[in-house]
């Protein structure tokens, strides 16, 4: 992330607004915001808090915020601070600055006197400037547009929303195609880590993005659509609106992977939020090393929510019912507690089913309990430290210990994987017979951490950890390319958002794990939020219109709930279907689209079968190109990125060069799951697409061929 330098020009050398000449008085405000935004960060650099803290610890973290302002303060050379204006029809003062009149940026700067000289997107203020419209202006007379060559002003766009001109009526005036500086933004080619949306959020986007912390949302979105980009954002307004409480609490970002997290990184710290948590799902689950891959019908099995069912009962198979009265020795008082009452107490434990490790330091205190009801029926008065000092006694500890064993959650999953008997116990009327002879390791491991685990195992032995202590809640979670999840793997993202909110974000037609989710419905029920509302975002911004038409022939195959994915971009000639005669043909072609695509500005991805990204890459080596690994940041001398189609969800490129798609088909273990890697890999355009071919395209796109 690169910074501006210090120096700027003071307030009394800025070039005077001149009525004259709109964008002299734009650029002028932009140079004033830039001056105060600097002096803002150096009030923060200066503050002195010798005197205003207690103690140390208080300045330790008084200093801590302060050094996370000074950072969010920074100035970000290619980030405009403002991209947009809002003039409401109340009259203007002579000066034209009443306050009728709203700068709309990244962040909120303010000049010397504490007024506002640019206002923070998320601020309500700003609402407008997304959502109003011809149709319902919202008070707003005009809104205005800027556009920008990196951090220099170089344009603007007006919308007389409450009297159109004729011009503006027939180009569309109010919406994402009648704006050729929206579509500009849009389209800007691609260099470098995703970017955020501010200044191109659409009605539809902002009614997600604003909505409140305590509602869960699904977010349905077709390809190109903002998905992702709309669930950053959200966290970003909640962080604004609720501060405090998420500080408290946290805010966590889930991706499929890490190289689509490296993707994404810079967008949250561009908005101004630096301390949102971002993982994968394998990240989060780490409490075993994982050294195994699962054969698929294992994982699926795995991944059943019915496993929640067989851990449950195979964390709590140790307990056992007292056979024997506590017999307790105080003073010269001897107190019995016969074995039947006892049984009561952790029966009525197992009954409650709270966590198990909360049931057993609970047990020691009911049974000191029922001791003190003895005492005070002889005539004593105990208090609260007798009863503290019974539930620590050795009986005590002894008869717990035997009736309510401490459980180690990897121990339990590993006997379950391990021994036959008892997982068979554990599994009676849940799992067949079948099942359970898949779950079964061939070789039993000696130990925890001399097991093999798998990815699916890790997900199991977090699903008992749970069991026996939960899981801490965070504020909010955002879950990206959910539709791949497993729902035991919903189960650990849902413990993680249990008391608080999330937002879920996947395409059902993107699906390309045999686990895939088949409804939003059945997968919020996993994650604990059947309550939350699915939103479908059709409507692209990124996929060329001819791109995500010819990517949309796969649907009725895919995903035939979901209506067509649509684009409000029209780009000519970015689609091209190429083919050879002979397979040795096929790389040489994918070389040579590869190297007419860098002749563009912007950003290339050439995806490939995994199993064929070795030989492409050794071809693009022989050819003198270099390229990058996904999710290595891209540079104006290294835009060219060589992707596994596994690794392609969430990703995109200006251009893109697809090689054998029916390789890519072919590299799944079933053709549903094949085509919708390719729908994926398809669908990774913003600019133009390139389909080489030496095998016949699948059926379904070959008519578009």
């Amino acid at each position: 992330m690169s910074v501006a330098p210090t120096p700027g020009p003071a307030a009394d050398q800025l070039p005077p607004p001149d009525p004259a000449d709109p964008l002299r008085t734009e650029r002028a405000h932009l140079a004033a915001s830039r001056t105060a935004l600097r002096d803002m960060r150096h009030d923060a650099e200066t503050l002195d808090i010798r005197d205003v803290t207690a103690n140390w610890v208080n300045a330790e973290v008084l200093r801590g915020e302060i050094e996370q302002r000074i950072k969010s303060l920074a100035d970000l050379v290619h980030t405009p601070l403002f991209f947009g204006r809002l003039d409401y029809r109340h009259a203007l003062d002579a000066d034209g600055e009443s306050g009728t009149r709203f700068y709309i940026g990244r962040r909120h700067v303010h000049d010397a006197e504490g007024d506002p000289m640019v206002i923070d997107w998320r601020a309500p203020v700003s609402q407008p400037f997304y959502r109003a419209s011809p149709s319902d202006p919202q008070g707003v007379e005009l809104r205005r547009r800027f556009g920008y060559d990196g951090g220099e002003l170089t344009a603007y766009e007006d919308e007389h929303l409450t009297h159109l001109t004729d011009e503006e009526r027939a180009r569309g005036a109010g919406t994402a195609a009648g704006s050729a500086l929206l579509q500009r933004e849009i389209e800007r080619p691609r260099v470098g880590p995703m970017r955020d949306i501010v200044a191109t959020i659409q009605p539809e986007q902002d009614a997600i993005v604003r909505s409140p912390l305590g509602t869960t949302l699904c977010v349905q979105g077709a390809p190109g659509t903002g998905k992702t980009a709309v669930g950053l954002h959200r966290v970003a307004f909640l962080l604004y609106a609720h501060r405090e409480r998420l500080a408290r609490s946290g805010t966590l970002v889930v991706g499929p992977n890490a190289s689509f997290l490296r993707y994404i990184e810079q967008v949250l710290p561009a908005l101004g939020e630096l301390e949102v948590r971002q993982s994968t799902v394998a990240e989060l689950v780490a409490h075993v090393e994982v050294r195994a891959a699962d054969p698929s019908a294992v994982a699926l099995l795995k991944g059943d929510a019915r496993m929640a069912e067989v851990l449950r009962r195979a964390v709590r198979a140790g307990v056992r019912m007292p056979t024997e009265p506590l017999v307790l020795v105080r003073g010269s008082r001897t107190w019995r507690i016969p074995a039947h009452e006892i049984e009561e107490l952790v029966r009525e434990l197992l009954d409650r089913d709270i966590r198990y490790g909360a049931a057993g330091e609970a047990l020691p205190q009911r049974i000191a309990h029922a001791v003190l009801v003895r005492m005070e029926r002889s005539g004593e008065a105990p208090d609260d430290r007798v009863q503290a000092a019974v539930a620590r006694s050795k009986p005590v500890k002894t008869l717990v210990r035997a009736v309510w064993p401490v459980v180690d959650p990897a121990k339990v999953v590993l006997r379950l994987l391990s021994d036959a008997a008892f997982l068979a116990e554990q599994a009676s009327g849940v799992l067949s017979a079948e099942e359970q002879r898949l779950l079964l390791w061939e070789k039993p491991a000696r130990g925890v951490g001399s097991a093999k685990w798998s990815a699916a195992d890790a997900v199991l032995v977090d699903e008992a950890r749970d069991l026996v202590e939960r899981t801490p809640s965070l504020g909010h979670v955002v879950l990206d390319e959910a539709q791949d999840l497993s729902p035991m793997q919903y189960r650990a993202v849902g413990r993680r958002c249990s008391t608080g909110s999330a937002t879920v974000l996947g395409d059902l037609a993107q699906g390309t794990t045999p686990w895939a989710t088949d409804g939003w419905a059945q997968a919020l029920t996993h994650l604990g939020k059947p309550e939350a509302a699915v939103s479908e975002l059709t409507e692209g911004f990124r996929v060329p219109r001819q791109v995500i038409a010819y990517a949309s022939r796969l649907l009725p195959s895919i995903a035939p709930e979901l209506s067509e994915a649509t684009s409000v971009r029209e780009a000519a000639g970015s689609l091209e279907i190429r083919g050879v005669s002979s397979p040795e043909e096929l790389a040489p072609l994918a070389v040579a689209a590869c190297r007419e695509a860098l002749t563009h500005e912007g950003s290339v991805g050439l995806i490939a079968a995994d199993g064929a990204i070795p030989e492409l890459a050794a071809a693009l080596a022989a050819a003198g190109l270099p390229h990058l690994a996904p999710g290595d940041e891209t540079s104006a001398g290294r835009r060219l990125t060589l992707v596994a189609a596994s690794l392609a969800k969430g990703l995109e490129y200006d251009y893109v060069v697809v090689a054998e798609p029916a390789g890519i088909v072919a590299g799944e273990p079933d053709l549903r799951t094949g085509l919708r890697r390719l729908y994926v890999a398809l669908t990774r355009a913003v600019s133009g697409l390139t389909v080489v071919h030496h095998e016949p395209v699948p059926a379904l796109l070959a008519e578009a061929g």
